[in-house]
């Protein structure tokens, strides 16, 4: 949650955000490249262990119906919340333009709906269609529809289904193509099966802890050693095959440049395989410390840090373009304008003011975190599992 956050900063406050992608070798640092790039371990551990969190809640007594009932409900409330609340928070602005980010809360609100009807089936089943999923659906990478730009018609039924499948960057105008627009940053695909293979991998949690340990041993250094192995191939798993740069450190840098939109094959082998061996570690380090609880705080409340941390980033930016006398006008612009036109010139700041804005919003969030983390210890309330 909190390495998320630096991601969002970076987005508001970094001087080079509307300049160049910080994954382009040919134009950024190893610094740049790394705030990029240790970020990418977030959505996936998110979708994956929201997978885990609907199993653990089936083991530890709701029904099948229950559960099912519960993950529409959550799902539903998740996609209103990425259209209304997140919409607001990157944007600041009513433009009427403006339908929303299709991100990681859409994603996993549609995958526990899908979700929903899967936990029915034998685990062995779900594993299955999840792993198949993530697997083979690198398979239709060169499969594109034609992308939608101001002033084209809007896409027809089939291109926008398949935009939101597996076809990110596009905008989807709503219902002619002068209305508002959503843009689709995380299609569905492979999404869903991340989520499936996450509440299958719930099943560890109901084992004795040795052999539990074990296995997060087994199934993380494996996916891991998957990922090197065919990241080494450069045949299958990646539409971006890593190549020799200008020095040695560039070419490890090329190596773990995977694609995130849609998350490739070895973008999650990469990013799930070293996730499970902390998991590993999380649960054999000691279970007190002021660091830990720091930390574990932000976790009791995940959807609660994720809706402010939005907020607070943004403020953070404006507060800071206005004190160094810096445009700020356009932070109160959509993603619409801001693509089009982009912010005026001069605007942002160097990446170690990125990371004090970071701490310093990580450090603004925790009393408000934690006064939430106890609401929830001390009540019941239905809705609260719903924040």
């Amino acid at each position: 949650m909190v390495i998320m956050m630096l991601d969002h900063t970076r987005d508001f406050v970094h001087n080079a955000v509307y300049q160049f992608p910080p994954e382009d070798l040919s134009r950024t640092n190893v610094a740049l490249f790394f705030t990029r790039w240790i970020t990418h371990f977030c959505a996936p551990v998110f979708v994956f262990l929201a997978g885990t969190g609907a199993y653990l809640q089936f083991a530890r007594g709701k029904s099948k119906a229950e559960l099912s009932r519960f993950l529409v409900t959550r799902g539903l409330w998740l996609i209103i919340l990425e259209l209304t609340v997140v919409r607001l928070g990157i944007s600041f602005s009513l433009d009427y333009r403006f339908l929303a980010f299709l991100q990681v809360i859409w994603v996993i609100g549609v995958s526990m709906i899908i979700l929903a009807a899967l936990i029915h089936l034998p685990l062995k089943v779900i594993a299955g269609f999840g792993l198949v999923m993530i697997a083979v659906h690198n398979l239709f990478d060169d499969f594109r529809v034609t992308s939608w730009r101001p002033g084209t018609p809007v896409p027809g039924f089939g291109a926008t289904i398949w935009i939101l499948l597996h076809q990110a960057f596009e905008g989807l105008p709503f219902p002619t193509s002068s209305g508002p627009v959503a843009f689709v940053i995380y299609p569905l695909v492979p999404w869903i099966g991340v989520m499936a293979v996450g509440y299958a991998f719930g099943a560890l949690y109901q084992w004795e802890a040795r052999r539990r340990r074990r296995w997060l041993l087994i199934i993380g250094a494996e996916t891991t050693a998957l990922f090197i192995i065919i990241r080494a191939i450069n045949v299958y798993g990646d539409p971006a095959k890593w190549s020799e740069q200008k020095n040695a450190l560039f070419t490890v840098l090329s190596f773990v440049n995977t694609s995130k939109y849609p998350p490739s094959l070895l973008f999650l082998l990469m990013t799930l395989g070293p996730s499970i061996l902390a998991l590993l570690w999380f649960e054999a380090a000691p279970s007190t410390g002021a660091i830990r609880n720091f930390f574990v705080t932000f976790g009791r409340v995940p959807l609660f840090f994720y809706l402010l941390q939005w907020f607070t980033a943004h403020i953070i930016s404006i507060l800071l373009h206005l004190a160094f006398g810096k445009p700020a006008g356009w932070l109160f612009k959509s993603p619409v304008e801001l693509f089009t036109n982009g912010p005026p010139q001069g605007t942002g700041f160097n990446l170690g003011i990125v990371y004090l804005s970071w701490i310093a919003g990580v450090l603004l969030l925790y009393p408000l975190c934690k006064w939430f983390a106890d609401v929830k210890q001390r009540r019941r309330d239905w809705w609260l599992s719903y924040l």
